[in-house]
């Protein structure tokens, strides 16, 4: 069965992981660092699969998906060693999507999709 994992379950597993290591947490430059890493692994992929650069035959083939995982992975750390519930974060910035910019772009009007 493959259930959902809630944000909250997706921090505490991340958690749980890290937690069971002396070394815990990197710092948040170090995180940062991580970060920019996986972002540039996840932008080399779309450049593959999307844009004009197609791979050479000796370098294996990722998943953008797994990518995703990576960088993800990394952004519930940085969270996690930050208190940062990721939670309330999106909650604020969909509150910002919906209050500040819901003007901002041409809406599907019904019956358009």
């Amino acid at each position: 069965m493959n259930k959902h994992k809630t944000m909250k379950e997706l921090q505490k597993e991340v958690d749980n992981y890290i937690s069971q290591f002396k070394e815990g947490y990197f710092s948040p430059l170090a995180m940062t660092a991580r970060l920019t890493e996986e972002l540039g692994e996840l932008a080399r992929e779309i450049n593959h699969h999307y844009g004009e650069k197609p791979k050479k035959n000796s370098e294996d083939e990722k998943a953008i998906e797994e990518e995703m995982g990576d960088v993800l992975f990394v952004l519930i750390c940085m969270a996690n060693s930050l208190h940062i519930d990721l939670q309330d974060a999106h909650d604020r910035v969909m509150h910002k999507f919906n209050t500040r910019d819901k003007d901002r772009w041409t809406r599907i009007e019904e019956g358009e999709q």
